[in-house]
């Protein structure tokens, strides 16, 4: 049995392998048949692209040969144009050469004509001479005596009549040229105001604005030099100053702490100061501005920064910078009609009145003080001489001195561009606070309510309790003496003791 069924066991083995080489030699007859099917239909495919693109490469070759044709074509008959061209060009310059030919022989004729016509005119006045028994020179010395002699009336007259035609056009001209100018630069003046008003969120705003007892708007009316009227006007508060520079930074100062929402003494002091900073700013681009706007280049920064001080400045209402700049542009259009040095105009009338942004702290006219500020930052001589003579205190040594002061009155002097009455208000603001601070010991003064009132804060250390009430009657006393006001002044001398220490 055991050796029946390991007989069973190989013949099967024998079997099984049999059976499984006669599957793998049919499978791969298979294959090999795939393989001779893909071959065949690849030789096939490739038969067929070769055959479209032998098609494709004819008819491009049948197109390139048609578009050759059609530029052959084009070729031929761009090349029968230019020798037509060249033919007519020829026939052109034969005939010029023609006429160049015909000139040049009737310029001979006429240098001819003229050497026979100027020796007959020898000859004429030769035999003048001989018959008059003088020469030409004689003769018109005889002929304008003559006539000089029996028409001196008329001649007289008739220069008289010329020089008053003489003068009436030019007359007519300078006006034309001011008219102009006056046309051209017509802007309008818009004056300035003294108050300004800042837009508040809700009317609980008030109420931290003023601060417990008030010590808020007093803390701010001192650091500001301004006075806030915090009155029943819904959504605003109001800041009431002359100095313009002061209402812009009390304004900046302000909004930034509604904006902060912490409104105590320390806070307002630090907002004002930055103010101030953002201000200067301010200044710093108008006065670029305005240099841009005009033409005027290579100005040292420091001229720049004490012209944009300006843009705060009025007179007689008029804003000094916008009168400065329009002055400028005026003062261009006449020196170019006449024919001066526009440059040196249109700076001297930029920079005409920049003393006035310093006038309330340095000593003399505006135009002294402007002259001292060109000379020191190195303007051109030019430019000093044609600026300092627009209020005729030195002669006019240029013509652009001149153009200056005309300028000057031209813009000045428009309908509507000053008022007396504000300037002279303000000035008496600016009288009334110099009084104050010509005393010793004062720290700086505001006045406020339209002049009205005059706030004077005086430096603790230097002046007591008692030393401040003489000096409130002192000033009053003088106030009385120097100033004409209607109504009454109130001064008010503040001194206020601080002891500030750091804990580190």
């Amino acid at each position: 049995m055991i050796m029946l069924l390991a007989v069973a066991s190989v013949a099967s083995l024998a079997l099984g392998y049999f059976l499984r080489y006669i599957i793998t030699v049919g499978k791969k007859g298979s294959v090999e048949l795939e393989i001779k099917q893909m071959i065949l239909g690849a030789k096939e495919e490739a038969r067929k692209i070769v055959e479209g693109a032998e098609k494709k490469a004819d008819h491009t070759t049948e197109e390139l040969k048609k578009e050759e044709k059609e530029k052959e074509q084009e070729f031929k008959r761009t090349g029968d144009r230019l020798i037509k061209k060249e033919d007519l060009l020829d026939k052109r310059q034969s005939d010029i050469d023609n006429e160049v030919e015909s000139i040049k022989k009737k310029i001979e004729d006429i240098k001819a004509i003229r050497e026979k016509i100027e020796q007959k005119h020898g000859e004429v006045e030769k035999e003048l001479e001989r018959v008059a028994e003088l020469n030409i020179e004689q003769a018109k010395e005889e002929l304008f005596n003559f006539i000089q002699k029996d028409h001196e009336e008329d001649l007289l007259v008739r220069m008289n009549k010329l020089e008053q035609e003489g003068a009436k056009r030019l007359e007519l001209k300078a006006r034309d040229i001011l008219a102009m100018s006056i046309q051209r630069m017509s802007n309008s003046s818009a004056s300035e105001f003294m108050t300004t008003s800042v837009a508040i969120p809700s009317d609980d705003i008030k109420g931290k604005i003023i601060g417990k007892e008030g010590r808020n708007i007093r803390a701010f009316e001192r650091s500001a030099g301004v006075e806030l009227i915090v009155d029943d006007t819904p959504g605003m508060v109001i800041i009431s100053s002359f100095d313009s520079v002061r209402r812009q930074v009390a304004r900046v100062a302000l909004e930034n702490l509604i904006l902060d929402g912490r409104i105590q003494p320390v806070k307002i002091e630090d907002m004002v100061e930055k103010a101030r900073v953002d201000i200067n700013k301010i200044i710093k681009e108008k006065g670029e501005k305005a240099a841009y706007e005009c033409g005027v280049y290579n100005l040292d920064p420091r001229i720049i920064s004490i012209l944009g001080r300006l843009y705060f400045r009025t007179s007689y209402g008029q804003n000094v910078l916008q009168h400065s700049i329009e002055m400028s542009h005026i003062s261009g259009i006449i020196a170019e009609e006449i024919g001066a040095d526009v440059a040196i105009a249109k700076t001297a009338a930029l920079l005409h009145d920049i003393g006035k942004a310093v006038d309330h702290e340095i000593q003399g006219t505006h135009v002294e003080i402007g002259k001292r500020i060109l000379q020191k930052f190195g303007a051109d001589e030019k430019v000093i001489q044609a600026m300092q003579s627009h209020h005729e205190e030195y002669p006019f040594e240029t013509i652009e001195s001149r153009i200056v002061q005309t300028a000057d009155a031209i813009s000045g002097g428009r309908p509507g561009a000053r008022r007396d009455s504000v300037e002279n208000y303000i000035k008496r603001l600016e009288d009334l606070e110099a009084i104050a601070n010509s005393f010793e010991g004062v720290n700086k003064s505001f006045a406020l309510q339209a002049g009205r009132e005059i706030r004077i804060f005086v430096q603790p250390e230097k002046i007591s309790d008692l030393t401040a009430k003489q000096m409130s009657r002192e000033i009053a006393l003088q106030i009385e003496k120097e100033l004409k006001y209607p109504g009454e002044i109130k001064v008010n001398v503040i001194r206020e003791s601080r002891s500030i220490e750091y804990a580190r």
